[in-house]
């Protein structure tokens, strides 16, 4: 049985190249050490019951050295642990808006999950992040009583491994602080590179070189599977925004995060 916490970052346009959504999977039969192992780094580092920890902000006791130890520990543990990472990047450009690209990224996320699940020949439950959303509660109804729509040769495909999808809120457990610090170690990275803001690139390949472990690779692979990091449509037909999923492809690979997904316009399924 298997846990996967799920959230967003990057929604808003102006202020964003991509949007992204990911997840962290959680093994349950090693949930409890996961807890007990957060909860251990939150009391060595004094952190407050009441303070919901996340990227930031830090604990007021903590320098800027300490906090980034703590969530350098943070996700060790994740390892150690042998959680996974599954995110979905889609251009801002290329999506219809944001609440638009979230239902979508979802969905997409769901499906790299399940496809986890067949893997591991298990079951799970998807817990996602609160946000406001009129249609999410009849979207996530129609993922657990019918499944997908629209994909090329089975419609629709039911998501069978996936026994349930449910809210969750950062605080409300271990696991959340797992998910945002990991998911937006990565957001931070590929900021600082569509940004080009290389104050921040040194930080980002580090953060990017922490997280690197958490990503799926098929056995004997090394690249990253696409069901671990993808890069949302599967075709992209704008030359510009290509020449940009080209550029952060190459600058994930640079640090240990070579996706096995190719960029292109043409459709290869």
């Amino acid at each position: 049985m298997y846990l996967m916490y799920s959230d967003e970052s990057n929604l808003e346009p102006r202020e964003n190249t991509f949007f992204i959504y990911g997840g962290i999977i959680i093994d349950a039969e090693r949930a409890k050490d996961l807890s007990d192992s957060i909860q251990a780094i939150r009391e060595e580092k004094r952190i407050s019951s009441d303070f919901v920890l996340k990227f930031k902000p830090a604990p007021e006791n903590l320098s800027h050295a300490e906090f980034n130890e703590c969530k350098q520990l943070i996700i060790q543990k994740a390892i150690e642990n042998g959680c996974l990472f599954l995110v979905s990047l889609i251009h801002h450009g290329v999506a219809t808006n944001p609440d638009e690209a979230r239902r979508k990224e979802i969905n997409r996320i769901a499906y790299h999950f399940n496809c986890i699940l067949v893997r591991r020949n298990s079951h799970g439950l998807m817990l996602i992040d609160r946000f406001d959303d009129s249609q999410i509660d009849a979207q996530l109804r129609e993922r657990f009583s019918v499944g997908l729509h629209g994909l090329p040769y089975s419609d629709p495909y039911k998501l069978e491994r996936i026994l349930g999808y449910h809210y969750s809120a950062k605080g409300q457990s271990n696991f959340g602080t797992v998910a945002d610090i990991v998911l937006c170690s990565f957001r931070f990275a590929v900021n600082a590179f569509c940004r080009n803001d290389e104050s921040n690139l040194p930080t980002a390949s580090r953060l990017l070189g922490l997280v690197a472990p958490l990503f799926f690779r098929e056995t004997g692979e090394t690249r990253v599977s696409e069901i671990s990091l993808s890069f949302s449509p599967k075709i992209i037909r704008a030359p510009v925004y290509r020449q940009e999923y080209e550029n952060l492809k190459h600058f994930l690979a640079t640090t240990g995060i070579d996706a096995e997904q190719e960029i292109t316009d043409q459709r290869l399924y």
